[in-house]
């Protein structure tokens, strides 16, 4: 992973932060269907973020995969991907070991059967609820640095947020060796700052 942070030594959380924390659901960690490798390492640094957020009072969100079951991602339906994160199963489920505060506000992906779902920004909600709470700058981490990370990111900075990729708490699957460095290299041409756990005080 590159290790360049954009010259940030120190980031001052204010009004108007707000944590995006993309599919740290079950089906993508060890033992799921679609399980991203490493993807439990990202896990600490987010309990991390959470906590300062929240010491804060700063709004954190969790999007998720929101899959109806003949969903056309499916390697059944002649998709790419294994079954996962189909609604109301213990695969669609956050992580357990993820310490999501009672605030947080979910953002459902996917629940169309014709729709990928890799960005949170795939509905208008997203947008309506970052805006409800005021969001001006996104801190971004999750699963998979590659697909849902990726294109979260890209419409984010499309509506000209400002987005800081939280590079101690993503993975990639890296179908192709370097697609994770690729989709940061992405983020980071297209505006992306990185940033880790340590830079926030």
């Amino acid at each position: 992973m590159t290790s360049t942070y954009s010259g940030y030594e120190k980031i001052s959380l204010a009004e108007g932060d707000a944590l995006v924390i993309v599919d740290l659901q079950n089906d993508f960690l060890p033992g799921g269907s679609l399980p991203v490798p490493g993807g439990e390492q990202v896990i600490s640094a987010l309990n991390g973020y959470i906590e300062r957020f929240a010491r804060r009072g700063l709004p954190i969100f969790a999007t998720r995969d929101w899959h109806p079951k003949n969903h056309s991602s499916f390697i059944e339906q002649g998709g790419p991907w294994p079954e996962h994160c189909v609604i109301g199963t213990k695969g669609a489920e956050f992580s357990a070991a993820l310490h999501l505060p009672a605030s947080v506000q979910i953002i459902s992906a996917g629940t169309e059967v014709e729709r990928d779902g890799y960005s949170a920004f795939e509905t208008p909600v997203c947008k309506q609820q970052l805006d409800s709470v005021g969001a001006r700058r996104l801190f971004v981490g999750g699963l998979a640095t590659d697909y849902c990370v990726l294109n979260t990111v890209r419409d984010a900075l499309a509506l000209n947020y400002p987005v800081f990729l939280l590079t101690d708490a993503v993975r990639a699957i890296n179908v192709q060796p370097q697609d994770g460095q690729k989709a940061i290299d992405e983020m980071i041409q297209k505006g992306a700052k990185l940033i880790t756990l340590s830079m926030i005080p």
